[in-house]
């Protein structure tokens, strides 16, 4: 038997999806503090996509410190606005503010992943998925708050494309796997090339 493969996160999308490619692993969260990594990071180093990088890779080596031996996958999603990171919304009246925000623009879904073993990082990789937010009416607005409550703050983006969430768009750029936080492609490419199969 080879050696264990683990994601480091607590996703019940991300595992679903993985366990839906046919890989067999552990599920084990990370016990990190996001937003220490992130302002202990330069400025110069704050970038949407560098900040989704760092957090994947934190993650995966926390866990893989604790689990030797293992192939750990770390991951993170960023969501961003021109040179804005966006985190997700504590409120209702917050996910309100964010999706004002949102109306009419194009925002990013900066997804990472990594692969860990040992602490050693073995590859990474930042896919991202450029979202185009209709110009909704604030009627909409109203309506899509009152019918999905409190799960939208689930998302950072507050919504959730396989459900009510997809009203919000009228164009996506991006596989569908990117935008749910998991870069499912090349992370399998990557665990055959590391000849980790699980399946």
């Amino acid at each position: 038997m080879g050696s264990p493969l683990i994601l480091a996160s607590g996703s019940k999308t991300r595992q679903a999806l993985l366990k839906n490619a046919g890989l067999q692993f552990l599920a084990v969260p990370a016990a990190v503090d996001e937003r220490a990594i992130e302002e202990n990071l330069p400025l110069a180093g704050r970038d949407p996509v560098s900040v989704a990088r760092h957090l994947a890779l934190a993650k995966a080596i926390e866990v893989s410190q604790r689990h030797l031996g293992a192939y750990v996958i770390g991951c993170d999603q960023t969501m961003s606005l021109g040179d804005r990171i966006f985190h997700k919304a504590a409120s209702v009246g917050e996910a309100r503010e964010t999706l004002t925000q949102l109306r009419g623009k194009a925002h990013f879904l900066n997804s990472a992943v990594c692969l860990v073993r040992d602490g050693e990082l073995l590859w990474s990789e930042v896919v991202r998925a450029c979202m185009q937010v209709r110009d909704f009416s604030v009627e909409f607005l109203d309506g899509y708050i009152e019918r999905n409550g409190e799960t939208i703050l689930s998302s950072v983006g507050c919504y959730q494309l396989e459900g009510e969430g997809i009203q919000l768009f009228d164009a996506i750029g991006g596989d569908y796997f990117t935008i749910l936080g998991l870069p499912l492609l090349p992370l399998l490419e990557a665990l055959r090339e590391h000849e980790i199969n699980h399946a």
